[in-house]
């Protein structure tokens, strides 16, 4: 075990504000349970979950109340004990609709569990994958993509290399470096399932080098570890915890435009993700909750919050302290770089839900968009070698045709582009509606 300082660094990336100090020595927290939960159907990339529960219902801790709808889909399961009052559509942080199980919860009761596999070492690797899919394990660090299928790789692709993300690249956001700090033997343990089912040789843990106490507790959790293994420390540079740009950062080694990290052998999995991984198989606990960063200079207390899914945005501030004197002026469901503005505090908090950022009037610039004066600087700045400027002119004429023969899929929608734009051009969101008409598109095809 070695811990070694990363030779590469991906081109392109910004160097914002990161404000970390806030909550990266603030302890995880239990939230005490909220006396109501709304729980999303939808928590994942693809199919939403099928409510398999009605109104009356008495649910237990850990029983399934959604089930799964389809290959790109994972199992909804109740954070709570109590009776189900309503199924209703609710607003997610991204301000889609979607259908949620409304539970009155109780204190009373225990965890519903599936059976632990102490003896994954010797357990079918297919066996194992199927648990983690009945735990509803997915992608924690953003995309949400159900954690089955993606260790599941083509026989073609075979994977020699496992990077766990620890990176949280992301400005003000502290839950993944505080898991590792305070859960880096289980996280280990996660890590060697991981490398296990896929058969990896190679194991890479991914820190920048602004979470010194991380890189510490994680190097001494996997002492001893058997195999290539190494904490690899990385520049801190955003978007360093993107895929694409870590296992460059990482092994040097290139995904093809329009490819995946399984096309040159790689595997990445959140940290917060490889914990889940942990519980779901050594004990057979279902993923119901997670820990998220409540941050800001408008709440009074910035911390990681342990919270049941479906916890309101409200019921985060409040554990939280409640607002400050300068009362926010921008709710923000993540951080200032992806995240996406709250209009409700009664927004419920899913698998994907990191952080809550609250800022005062202070912090938050309004400003009046210009036109583009080809300066060049997104070109600069845009991690995936596009060209935002003219992506985001084809979009505003209707050319989404056009934009997507220059790679508009490609876009991850870091906001690198906007963060440089002197012209205060609203970059992402020109790429992501482009991005949304060209999959309908895409779909009315098929049909």
């Amino acid at each position: 075990m070695q811990t070694i300082k990363s030779p590469y660094n991906f081109r392109g990336g910004i160097h914002p504000d990161y404000h970390k100090e806030l909550s990266s020595g603030a302890a995880i927290k239990r939230l005490p349970m909220p006396a109501v939960l709304s729980v999303p159907m939808s928590q994942h990339l693809g199919a939403p979950a099928k409510p398999c529960v009605k109104a009356g219902d008495v649910v237990q801790r850990g029983s399934i109340i959604g089930e799964q709808n389809g290959f790109i889909s994972v199992p909804v399961h109740s954070p709570a004990n109590g009776k189900v009052t309503a199924i209703t559509d609710v607003s997610t942080a991204s301000g889609r609709l979607c259908q949620a199980v409304t539970i009155e919860c109780s204190e009373a009761g225990e965890t519903l569990s599936m059976s632990p596999i102490t003896l994954w070492k010797n357990t079918d690797r297919d066996e194992l994958r199927a648990r983690i899919g009945e735990a509803g394990v997915v992608g924690m660090g953003g995309a949400g993509f159900p954690t089955k299928v993606k260790l599941s790789p083509p026989m073609d692709k075979p994977i020699d290399t496992v990077i766990l993300n620890g990176a949280e690249c992301e400005p003000y956001l502290t839950s993944d470096h505080r898991m590792m700090i305070e859960h880096a033997k289980e996280i280990r343990i996660g890590a060697e399932i991981i490398r296990y089912i896929l058969g990896a040789k190679t194991l890479r843990i991914a820190i920048e080098d602004n979470k010194p106490d991380a890189i510490k507790a994680m190097a001494e959790a996997f002492e001893g570890i058997d195999g290539d293994v190494a904490v690899t420390v990385l520049h801190t540079s955003y978007p360093q915890g993107s895929e694409k740009q870590q296992i460059y950062a990482v092994t040097g080694r290139e995904v093809p435009r329009g490819g995946l990290p399984m096309d040159v052998g790689c595997v990445v999995e959140n940290t917060s993700t490889t914990f889940a991984i942990y519980e779901a198989v050594v004990k057979g606990i279902p993923l119901i909750e997670r820990v998220i960063t409540v941050t800001g200079d408008a709440v009074a207390e910035p911390s990681n919050l342990l919270a049941p899914f479906g916890t309101s945005y409200q019921d985060l501030i409040d554990a939280s302290g409640g607002f400050t004197n300068a009362k926010a002026a921008k709710v923000i469901s993540g951080g200032p770089m992806m995240g996406f503005t709250v209009s409700s505090l009664d927004t419920p908090t899913g698998k994907t839900a990191s952080g809550l950022l609250l800022l005062s009037k202070k912090r938050v610039t309004q400003y009046t968009s210009q036109a583009c004066i080809s300066c060049g600087r997104c070109v600069e700045a845009c991690p995936m070698g596009l060209i935002p400027s003219e992506l985001s002119q084809f979009i505003e004429a209707d050319d989404a045709e056009g934009a997507e023969a220059i790679s508009l899929m490609d876009c991850i929608e870091c906001g690198s582009c906007a963060f440089v734009c002197p012209a205060r051009r609203p970059l992402v969101q020109h790429m992501r509606r482009g991005k949304a008409i060209v999959m309908a598109k895409r779909a009315a095809a098929k049909h």
